[in-house]
């Protein structure tokens, strides 16, 4: 036994490599991420390939392993040269991610280290940090210093972790369900869809509220559903209200929102996961007013902080309904439960193993201070106007003026069907590569959209868009 254990000891210690052999690998993968950053200008938006990056299927799993060079080929060749660059100033389709480079060491750090943030017992310090940023997230958003949340992998889980909290809060047991009515807009972004489905939901009443012309939520529309709705016997217990939809980046009214909803006894969620950083800036103070009053809000980093895929987080302004729906007690974890002087983020989320995700964020607000956060941001609210008011001079409808930064756009063809011409045009945008631009439909018609949010996105980028539009419809109408 003895000496099948030396053996399978000394099998295993390629698993911690010498400091001459970590060098000699994290200079090369340093140099790979160097490279990459200073050739980004030059790197397509999004790059169209045959093969797909199919190559990587060459090189399977096996029991000896490569150099670090032939490791860094695969991936040169097979991923990061496919598809959509999401690093690239050019990427303005969907809503675009961040990328910021200290965050990518604060990873590293995290990594390397490997706390567990989930167990105040197990790191104090780490979820100390988690805390803070949960902490300062909600004295932007106006919450009170009681609140808490968890820093999420994303709006999704988010918004998942929101209407649980808020259909245990309101009591909608599986007897309440069929009774109980949600409202929202079409233009709700489908994880509060999908979320809704997973907290076993779906026999619930989806009461979609009518939108103005701008395609945000009208609030006298809602507050009559809620009144008819309680007067026929239903249970209206949540709205759901957008601070900046994917579509056409629309922020619902909430401060009405919020009023409504206070007085019907509704739970009021908000989902800013596109648009809740722009609350940083002097204009969005303005736009997004109101979203204090909300019980719970989504809100991305990873989207308006500019940081790597990756981070959500939730907020709840009532600490106690969140931990009520997510808290549970293990034995084999009950060293772990003496008196914490923090509250711990597995009992605020389903997860319980969970990665250090809190340092990405803490470390470049540390070495940055929030100044250069907040020029981004009002740049990009910037951009978003002028994109408006050029593609408008160049012939293009654009009904919507932009709430926040993205806008929406089409072209009426002199001849032939508007549709089939707008889907060949982002076709043709999205072939050339040097941006990257998406489309949705609104009203039955499908519509170009411009997301302005990458931290790399600059005057030139808009510029260079504008010149790409123009050339592929005259390209298109001959």
């Amino acid at each position: 036994m003895i000496r099948r254990l030396q053996q399978l000891e000394k099998a295993a210690s390629a698993l911690e490599p010498a400091a001459g052999k970590r060098k000699k690998t994290r200079d090369k993968v340093i140099a790979y991420g160097e490279e990459f950053l200073t050739g980004i200008e030059s790197l397509k938006a999004y790059d169209y390939t045959a093969d797909k990056g199919v190559g990587l299927l060459d090189s399977p799993v096996s029991e000896q392993g490569l150099d670090i060079e032939q490791v860094l080929d695969l991936l040169k060749s097979n991923v990061d040269t496919h598809g959509l660059n999401p690093a690239s100033g050019g990427y303005l389709g969907f809503i675009p991610g961040g990328g910021i480079y200290y965050s990518a060491l604060g990873d590293y750090l995290a990594d390397v280290t490997n706390r567990l943030a989930a167990l105040f017992f197990g790191s104090p310090g780490a979820v100390r940090m988690e805390n803070m940023m949960i902490s300062w997230l909600a004295g932007i958003l106006g919450f009170p210093a009681t609140a808490a949340g968890n820093l999420t992998s994303g709006g999704s889980i988010a918004n998942l972790i929101a209407v649980v909290t808020a259909r245990d809060a309101k009591g909608i047991g599986s007897k309440k369900v069929p009774v109980s009515v949600i409202y929202l807009t079409q233009q709700t972004h489908h994880s509060v869809q999908k979320a809704i489905r997973i907290a076993g939901l779906s026999e619930c009443i989806l009461r979609y509220v009518p939108m103005d012309s701008q395609y945000r939520m009208n609030a006298g529309e809602l507050e009559s559903a809620i009144r008819s709705d309680k007067k026929n016997g239903f249970n209206p217990f949540l709205v759901v209200a957008s601070a900046g939809t994917t579509d056409t980046g629309a922020v619902d009214p909430l401060e009405k929102i919020g009023e409504i909803a206070a007085a019907e006894g509704l739970w009021f969620h908000a989902d800013a996961a596109y648009g809740g950083f722009f609350i940083l800036t002097e204009e969005g103070k303005i736009k997004l007013a109101g979203i204090e009053k909300a019980d719970s809000v989504s809100i991305d980093p990873h989207k308006g902080m500019f940081l790597p895929y990756g981070l959500g987080a939730v907020v709840v302004k009532d600490m106690n309904s969140l931990r009520n729906s997510h808290y549970y007690l293990a034995s084999y974890l009950q060293d772990a439960q003496g008196t914490n002087e923090e509250i711990s983020p597995s009992d605020l989320s389903p997860e319980l193993t969970k990665h250090f995700r809190g340092l990405r964020m803490w470390l470049p607000l540390k070495l940055l201070g929030t100044k250069p956060f907040v020029a981004a941001l009002e740049e990009k609210l910037l951009l978003a106007k002028y994109f408006h008011r050029e593609i408008v001079k160049l012939g293009f409808e654009s009904a919507c003026e932009p709430d926040l930064s993205v806008v929406t756009y089409r072209w009426i063809p002199k001849t032939g069907n508007p549709d089939d011409f707008n889907k060949r045009l982002a076709e043709e945008v999205v072939k050339d590569g040097r941006v990257f631009i998406s489309s949705t439909v609104l009203d039955g018609k499908v519509t170009l959209r411009l997301a302005i949010l990458s931290f790399r996105t600059h005057l030139k980028t808009i510029r260079l868009t504008l010149e790409i539009l123009r050339e592929k419809v005259e390209l298109l109408e001959g």
